[in-house]
C-alpha cells in the first residue's frame, strides 16, 4: 500500500510539472505575440505618419511654397545695424565712382566746344547741344566710303565671330568635360597656358598665317581668331564640368544621342557661360579696328572710321566726344540685357 501511494504521488508530481511547463510555454507564446502586435502597431503608426506627410500637390506648387516659406524666415546676420549702414554707404560710393567715367563721357558728348576747353574743367554740361553729332554726321557724309558700309562690316564680323565662337567653344568643351579623351588633360593644360599670351604676342604669327592663306584684306582675318579664342573654351569647359553626369546617362538610356544631349540638355544648363562669352566677345569685336590685317577702305570697321574722323586736331574734340559716346553705347546696352538674363539664370538653375 505504501508503495502504491508513493507511485501515485510521483505520477501526480510529473503531471503537475508537465502542466507547469505547458503554462510557461503558453505565457512565453503570449509574450511573443504581444511583442509582435506592438511592433506591427508601431509600423502602422509610422506608415500613417509618413502617409500624412506626403503631399499630393504638384511638384511645382510644393517648390514655390518652400521658396515662399524660406523667404519668410529671417536669416541670421552677424553684422549690426551700424555695420549694415557702413556697408551700404561703401557700396554706394564704390558704385558712384565706377559710374563717373560713363557720366563724364555722356556729358562731354553734349558739351559745346567752349565748355570742353574751359579751365577748370566742368564735370556736368551747362548748355547741352547736338553740334558734336552734327559735325560727326557731316564728316561721315564727306567720306569716300559710306558710313553704312563701315557699320555693315562691324555688325557682320561681330555677329559671325561671336556666335561662331560660342558654338565652336561649347562643342569642343563638351567632350573634354564629359568624355575620357586621350590626352584631354594635356590639351586643357595647353588651353590654360595660352591664356597667358596677350594679343600683341600673337599678332605677328597671325599675320604670317593669314598672309600664307591669302586672307589679308578679308573679314576672315578678324573672324577666325575670334573662333579660336581659348578663353571661351576654358570657360565653357569649367561650366560643363558642373553638369551632373547622371543626367547625361539617363538621357542616353532614354535614347538621346550626343548631339541632342549637347543641344537640349547641356547648353541650357550652361547658359550663364555662353551669355558671358557673348558679352566679352561682342565688346572686343565691336571695338576692333583690324588695321593690321585690313587695308582696303571698304572692308574697314566703324571704330577705325570714327577714330580717323576724330583725329583732325582740337577743332574735332567735340566730334571725338560724340564718337566715344557712340562706341560705348551699343556694348553697354548688350551688357545690361545679357547681365539681367545671366542673373536670372543663375538664380533658377540650382547649380553651384
Amino acid at each position: 500500500m505504501d508503495n502504491n501511494k508513493k507511485e501515485t504521488a510521483q505520477v501526480k508530481k510529473k503531471v503537475l510539472t508537465e502542466e507547469e511547463k505547458a503554462l510557461k510555454i503558453k505565457k512565453l507564446e503570449q509574450k511573443k505575440l504581444s511583442k509582435a502586435t506592438k511592433v506591427k502597431k508601431k509600423k502602422k503608426d509610422r506608415n500613417e505618419i509618413l502617409s500624412d506627410r506626403i503631399d499630393s500637390r504638384p511638384f511645382s506648387e510644393i517648390n514655390e511654397l518652400k521658396i515662399h516659406l524660406r523667404s519668410k524666415k529671417k536669416k541670421r546676420v552677424n553684422r549690426s545695424l551700424g555695420g549694415d549702414i557702413a556697408l551700404f554707404v561703401f557700396l554706394a560710393l564704390a558704385g558712384t565712382v565706377s559710374l563717373l567715367p560713363l557720366i563724364l563721357t555722356v556729358n562731354n558728348a553734349f558739351k559745346p566746344l567752349d565748355e570742353l576747353f574751359i579751365v577748370p574743367p566742368q564735370f556736368f554740361v551747362r548748355n547741352p547741344t547736338l553740334e558734336n553729332f552734327y559735325g560727326l554726321a557731316e564728316a561721315l557724309g564727306s567720306s569716300l566710303v559710306p558710313f553704312s558700309r563701315y557699320l555693315f562690316n562691324t555688325v557682320f564680323v561681330t555677329i559671325i565671330g561671336t556666335f561662331g565662337h560660342v558654338i565652336i567653344a561649347s562643342m569642343a568643351a563638351y567632350p573634354l568635360s564629359k568624355f575620357k579623351v586621350p590626352g584631354g588633360n594635356l590639351i586643357f593644360g595647353l588651353i590654360v597656358y595660352s591664356l597667358m599670351f596677350p594679343a600683341s604676342v600673337t599678332a605677328i604669327p597671325h599675320y604670317l598665317v593669314f598672309n600664307a592663306l591669302g586672307m589679308i584684306d578679308t573679314h576672315y582675318a578678324l573672324i577666325l581668331p575670334a573662333f579660336a579664342s581659348s578663353l571661351g573654351l576654358f570657360l565653357m569647359k569649367q561650366f560643363m564640368s558642373q553638369v551632373p553626369t547622371e543626367l547625361i546617362e539617363s538621357a542616353k538610356i532614354d535614347g538621346a544621342g550626343d548631339i541632342k544631349i549637347y543641344w537640349k540638355i547641356v547648353m541650357p544648363l550652361v547658359k550663364p557661360a555662353w551669355l558671358t562669352l557673348i558679352i566679352l566677345l561682342f565688346q572686343s569685336l565691336w571695338a576692333a579696328a583690324g588695321t593690321q590685317f585690313i587695308y582696303r577702305e571698304e572692308y574697314k570697321m566703324v571704330s577705325y572710321a570714327l577714330s580717323q574722323i576724330a583725329t583732325a586736331g582740337p577743332a574735332r574734340s567735340g566730334v571725338l566726344a560724340a564718337v566715344s559716346f557712340i562706341m560705348i553705347l551699343v556694348p553697354i546696352g548688350v551688357f545690361v540685357l545679357s547681365q539681367s538674363q545671366v542673373m536670372e539664370t543663375m538664380a533658377h538653375s540650382g547649380m553651384k
